[in-house]
């Protein structure tokens, strides 16, 4: 491949591009805004690169690039395209889950609070994101116990009769017009002050009602208005106020260790001014990098999921090409969003408590005993290096039918769900029995599809024969530039390890870590595999013959059954009683006739 003839015809775009190695494997996805300017920069002679980049660009042959309308539009494609290649040299970390949100449905005709973890431009208020979760579900069940909104999803287009919530005074049942329309968006009004901390506005208005309505001498009414003031002060005071100022803010410290791949990240998300949440990261392998690029490229991928940026995020050091990433963000947000380095006062505090977290977090990962475990599962098995992750295969059938796969992956002390795959079985014909060319295609399969991320270590659920065939599968597909660490067998009855380099398999009944570690591989993968072969088998179970049957369907299927009454009695009758169902003709009814005799003898 010809770079300086590909870098000639490279328009003056905004744009995202990618870097390949001889392999055709992305090394690293970027985006610039003008992708000619920005490829040059990279293979210019004195290109002022650091020692990262010059070792990746000496790895390029090839490159590929995809013009987008603006540089936003940039953004949003050059995140989904590291997600999706996991590029080496790209900020990489494991987010698989929306954070959730509580949804005022105020673009409603009444209105509702719910649990949502997809955001949509719909006029609806989202209060979050709330991290755990614990604290999002305790504040929807405080308010559906003390504030009169309705806890259903029901169309109230029509009246009908009230459910058991009206019946305990949790609903004010607007579907059979017990409260008017003006009287329920007072209690909406009052849900979002509670949402929005609004503690002063909220507590005033509500005992204004209730001095009214003991004016009124309905005591009853303002005494339960009092209980529920006071259960207000008691929630309202338990939320962990830091400062009303800020506002809404994100506080994003780093942490890392000198000379070692392994960074952290502390994420605190303040709204209102008050502590709703916060998450963390650990990176372990990362690519050395300035921290400028390190937090352009967390941020990018941070924010590209479902979540609602805020007003501000504070960091230690503007992220590089940081204007663009406030206009980015801005957009996502629909609304303002600065990115602030704050020197003094409460944010700075704010900032270098999460850096401590943060550098806690390394520190803890780091020093976690799993370290000792992996090197004792290199002396006891023969691995090459200690690995830092496995994979583990198992096969699941009954008698040949159904035959199906499973993989499972672990890496930092972890099951990592993002990387488990099912396989359903091609190669080997139904109902006929096969482990090893069940195996050997499982694994073949999986390592494929995984590229990059393939286990260091590969764990087979069986003995020496599976370990055998596996091994096909693994030192086919395997990097010569960056082999495995090893492939074993795990089997059980007694709980033992076969290794490609002895005969004598190893003992795991002693009760060490590695041992149970091993054990609580092979045991999740038999979980994950026998649970897709039980499901597969279920459908088949519950499936009709005549699905199989071209022309017939659901309508037609239900005809036959409503005039024969089961599946058998269609069996027994003959082509021509068939024919007289409404919908089935004759021609038809020979074809149900012939696939009916035929799943008949399979049977048999």
């Amino acid at each position: 491949m010809d770079l300086k003839l590909k870098l000639s015809k490279v328009p003056a775009q905004p744009g995202v591009y990618l870097f390949k190695d001889e392999n055709g494997k992305v090394l690293y996805a970027g985006k610039a805004k003008s992708l000619r300017n920005r490829l040059r920069s990279y293979f210019q002679k004195g290109a002022a690169l650091d020692e990262r980049k010059q070792g990746m660009v000496k790895r390029v042959r090839d490159f590929s690039y995809i013009v987008t309308d603006s540089e936003l539009e940039a953004f949003a494609l050059e995140a989904n395209l590291i997600k999706e290649h996991r590029p080496p040299f790209n900020v990489i970390f494991r987010d698989d889950k929306n954070y959730p949100y509580l949804k005022l449905t105020v673009n409603e005709e009444w209105p509702r609070l719910e649990v949502t973890r997809r955001i949509l431009r719909d006029g609806a208020l989202y209060y979050g994101p709330f991290v755990p979760a614990s604290a999002m579900w305790e504040t929807l069940a405080f308010v559906r116990r003390h504030f009169n909104i309705r806890p259903c999803r029901y169309r109230l287009d029509r009246k009908m009769r009230p459910c058991i919530q009206r019946q305990i005074g949790r609903c004010p049942a607007p579907c059979d017009g017990s409260i008017s329309r003006e009287e329920y968006m007072k209690a909406v009004e009052e849900v979002r002050l509670f949402l929005e901390g609004d503690k002063k506005g909220l507590l005033k208005e509500l005992e204004n009602t209730m001095y009214r309505l003991a004016e009124e001498q309905l005591y009853e009414d303002a005494a339960r208005l009092r209980d529920r003031i006071e259960a207000l002060k008691r929630a309202l005071e338990q939320q962990k106020v830091i400062s009303p100022e800020l506002g809404d803010i994100d506080v994003i410290g780093h942490a890392s260790e000198d000379g070692a791949a392994a960074q952290a990240v502390q994420v605190f998300f303040i709204r209102k001014g008050s502590m709703i949440g916060s998450r963390d990261f650990y990176l372990p392998n990362q690519a050395p990098m300035p921290l400028e690029e390190f937090l352009a490229g967390f941020l990018e991928m941070f924010y590209s999921k479902e979540i609602i940026p805020p007003e501000a995020i504070l960091l230690r050091k503007r992220p590089r090409d940081a204007a663009s990433l406030e206009a980015w963000l801005s957009a996502r947000k629909q609304g303002r969003v600065k990115i602030h380095v704050p020197a003094r006062g409460k944010k700075n505090d704010l900032l270098k408590m999460a850096e401590r977290n943060a550098a806690e977090l390394l520190r803890a990962r780091r020093a976690a005993p799993g370290g000792k475990t992996l090197e004792s599962l290199k002396e006891r098995f023969y691995l090459r290096k200690a690995p830092a992750s496995i994979g583990a295969f198992d096969i699941s059938t009954t008698f040949g039918a159904q035959p199906v796969g499973g993989f499972i992956y672990w890496a930092d002390g972890e099951f990592r769900k993002e990387f488990y795959r099912h396989v359903k079985i091609k190669t080997v014909p139904a109902g006929k029995m096969d482990d090893y060319r069940m195996m050997e295609e499982t694994v073949a399969r999986v390592l494929a599809d995984l590229g990059a991320d393939r286990p260091e270590l590969v764990v087979i659920d069986g003995g020496k024969g599976q370990l055998e065939a596996a091994m096909k599968a693994v030192y086919t597909l395997a990097d010569p530039q960056k082999p495995p660490a090893g492939v074993i067998a795990v089997a059980k009855d007694p709980d033992r390890v076969f290794t490609t380099v002895s005969e004598l398999p190893v003992n795991i009944e002693d009760g060490s870590p590695s041992s149970l570690l091993l054990k609580r591989i092979r045991d999740e993968v038999h979980r994950f595999a026998i649970g897709f072969h039980k499901r597969l088998r279920g459908k088949s179970l519950l499936s009709s013959p005549l699905e199989a049957v071209k022309g017939i369907g659901r309508k037609r299927r239900l005809a036959l059954l409503k005039h024969f009454g089961s599946l058998e009695a269609i069996r027994q009758a003959g082509a021509e009683e068939i024919s007289l169902v409404d919908g089935i003709g004759t021609e038809l009814a020979q074809v149900i006739k012939s696939t009916l005799d035929k799943k008949e003898n399979v049977l048999e």
